[in-house]
């Protein structure tokens, strides 16, 4: 079978990851790399490096990666969609909730296959807790806390800690319960001297009434990246940097005291940490948005851009509620999908 052809554009930390995975992908050719910041190397050897996106397009790509800082992504996308092009952009989709609507409209117009790097998706941990909620192994779920710190990155230049790692978190959420935000109240400061927002706190509720905090910043000596999930039954933790995941069972109780037979608590039980496959999330990736592109988008199994655009939906109003100081609203978004 003929293998693909695939480009990549941006050859920052994330971009020289993606050409890795791409140089090695099976049925997959990597043949050629713009990096709009012109960058002199980071190629995979072999590949050549070109002056700009025209020159990819004449190559006669199949798809490309979007790799590129953030504010670029909508003007790269609608040329990719405009040449007939798919494309992986990474996350987010866009810098602005009418950027990315502009890019669904532009890809879904031309029937084209293109899905958004939400990369915790395919991170082994949060597979396996997914798998679990859905067979109902926790019951209902009561809260959702996710932890992502760790020190500034300076490769981030363009965007704020919300929309650079918070919409990891906001995407996750709605992704392992299957629920849908409906409210979101945030606080934001911003301590480096940047222009943008570099710590953020947010509660938020879902679809179903369950409650959601988020803690996030990149001002932090410890590396964090921790996903707790509170139901009936126990929660599952799960530790993202090293792919593990642990299940905290609610203990049994009994008393003989009759005042007491009526009060439901919750003790400590067993513990369970899972033994799962620990494959690189980012090749998992690339291999489900090469099957899916194969069969024209039908096998479901990557991140939609109307997916991509709810989550720039939900950063957007945590965004608003840090300036207003209020909580904001959202309205139902009917995407809520697979992988």
């Amino acid at each position: 079978m003929t293998a693909l052809r695939a480009g990549l554009i941006g050859l920052g930390v994330m971009g020289r990851n993606h050409a890795r995975v791409l140089a090695g992908l099976e049925g997959v050719d990597l043949v050629g790399v713009v990096d709009p910041a012109g960058r002199p190397d980071g190629a995979p050897h072999g590949v050549p490096l070109l002056a700009s996106l025209a020159d990819l397009l004449e190559l006669g790509i199949d798809y490309a990666v979007v790799a590129c800082p953030t504010a670029l992504h909508e003007e790269i996308g609608v040329e990719l969609a405009e040449a007939g092009v798919g494309a992986l952009i990474e996350k987010p989709l866009a810098e602005s909730v009418e950027a990315a609507e502009r890019l669904v409209k532009s890809f879904e117009s031309r029937g084209l296959v293109a899905g958004v790097g939400h990369i915790e998706r395919y991170n082994p941990a949060l597979q396996s807790m997914r798998s679990r909620l859905e067979a109902g192994e926790l019951g209902d779920v009561f809260q959702v806390v996710t932890r992502r710190q760790g020190p500034f990155p300076h490769r981030i230049a363009d965007v704020g800690v919300v929309k650079d790692l918070a919409t990891h978190d906001i995407d996750l959420t709605g992704w392992v319960t299957g629920q849908d935000y409906v409210s979101i109240c945030a606080h934001t400061v911003a301590r480096s001297g940047r222009p943008h927002e570099d710590m953020v706190a947010a509660v938020g509720r879902l679809s179903d009434g369950s409650m959601v905090n988020h803690l996030v910043n990149w001002l932090s000596p410890l590396k964090e990246r921790t996903t707790v999930v509170t139901g009936e039954r126990g929660c599952f933790v799960a530790d993202t940097l090293t792919a593990d995941l642990t299940f905290y069972a609610n203990g049994e109780l009994s008393t003989e005291w009759e005042a007491l037979r009526a009060f439901r608590g919750v003790s400590e039980g067993d513990m369970i940490r899972y033994a799962i496959p620990k494959r690189e999330p980012l090749l998992v990736e690339h291999e489900r948005f090469r099957d899916a592109f194969k069969s024209g988008g039908e096998s479901g199994d990557i991140v939609t851009l109307r997916q991509g655009l709810r989550t720039v939906e939900v950063s957007a109003a945590v965004l608003e509620s840090a300036r207003l100081g209020e909580t904001v609203s959202l309205q139902p978004s009917g995407v809520l999908g697979a992988v």
